[in-house]
């Protein structure tokens, strides 16, 4: 096992959001974040989060910096938590300096989590020299925050919901990636409101699973949708991708309704921005939307018409900034927040608050 000292500069690792097509919602092991459904995602290149951990012989306690500053006592406890998961399976007690930036909006449905606790994972891993393979990293991510588990791959990546409970579903709960060669696809990103949302994820996650009624229906129906989006990635239908996706995430979104009290993430430009998706369709462009917890909208497209469809997002006036994003790559070590093989492109940055 590698040891840091004392004025080593430490690990640091670069992550990248990813944004699931088929949702997760609804945790079965709420302290191994063992999820309910297997969920399918893409990852961006865009937002990403790079995190530094430094271990210390004379630190007494972890010290965590977000952008440079103190971090929230809430999100601190977090990291605490997860730097001690990785000291106990590294076999070592010192304490550490933990740096983070995000480049994107924290707590905004924008999946700053999936990137944070990925590159945390990454790093943690490294500067404590646990030498995992990319599919331990993933079940180690998935602990900090379980769409984590995806953002140690790039492109379509799935998140396996494993299989019994404890140890059993522990090691069988991991994501992998998927191949999908015949497409080339983009996500236009309509940024309705970037403020953190009300809500937190993991609380609307429970209360949805917990007094839903049309959660149950939704997890049957989530199954068969994975089934049908592997074959249509496969084939290169990206009609049929964008279809898929679109009918899950509103699902979704039907099942937080219906729960008590409701939990509801859209906003009157997310209405605004999914009124527009349905007219290009009816235009002839292939454009798919989809939301996560918050009210955000991303649509699905080929890359070629990303600028049709972010042209025509700005023109409803719904959002403060219009983004166009490729697939990004997995995390890996190093400062690489401009890496070569993807793209950002900022196509409006007005305020519609």
């Amino acid at each position: 096992m590698s040891r840091a000292v004392p004025g080593e500069a430490g690990s640091t690792a670069t992550a990248y959001p990813n944004i699931a097509l088929i949702k997760y919602w609804g945790k079965r092991d709420e302290a191994l974040h063992l999820p309910v459904t297997s969920s399918l995602s893409l990852t961006l290149g865009v937002f990403p989060t790079v995190t530094t951990v430094t271990v210390d012989d004379e630190l007494t306690a972890d010290l965590v910096t977000a952008a440079d500053a103190p971090a929230a006592p809430a999100f601190a406890g977090k990291v605490i938590r997860f730097l001690d998961l990785v000291r106990e399976l590294a076999g070592d007690p010192r304490r550490a300096r933990v740096a983070t930036r995000n480049t994107g909006p924290t707590g905004a449905g924008l999946a700053s989590s999936a990137s944070g606790f990925a590159a945390l994972a990454m790093a943690a891993a490294d500067a404590y020299g646990l030498g995992l393979d990319r599919r331990a990293l993933s079940r180690l991510a998935r602990r900090g925050s379980g769409s984590a588990a995806r953002s140690l791959y790039g492109g379509f990546a799935q998140w396996h919901r494993g299989e019994g409970d404890g140890a059993a579903g522990d090691l069988s709960s991991y994501a992998e990636p998927v191949a999908a060669p015949l497409l080339d696809p983009a996500l236009v990103v309509a940024m309705v409101d970037a403020r953190e949302k009300a809500i937190t994820s993991r609380e609307a996650m429970r209360r949805t699973v917990e007094t839903s009624p049309f959660y149950e229906p939704w997890v049957r129906s989530s199954a068969d949708d994975l089934v049908e989006m592997h074959r249509a990635i496969a084939a290169g239908d990206l009609a049929a991708v964008g279809e898929i996706a679109e009918r899950n995430a509103l699902g979704m979104h039907a099942t937080m309704l219906g729960a008590r009290p409701a939990v509801r993430y859209f906003a009157p430009g997310s209405l605004r921005v999914l009124d527009r998706v349905l007219a290009l369709r009816a235009e002839g462009i292939a454009a798919y939307a989809t939301m996560d917890a918050g009210p955000n909208v991303k649509v699905l497209c080929d890359r070629h018409d990303s600028a049709v469809v972010a042209a025509a997002l700005t023109e409803t006036g719904a959002a403060q900034r219009i983004l166009v994003a490729n697939p990004g790559p997995g995390a890996r070590l190093g400062d690489l927040t401009v890496p070569a093989d993807t793209e950002f492109s900022v196509v409006s940055g007005h305020d519609q608050r």
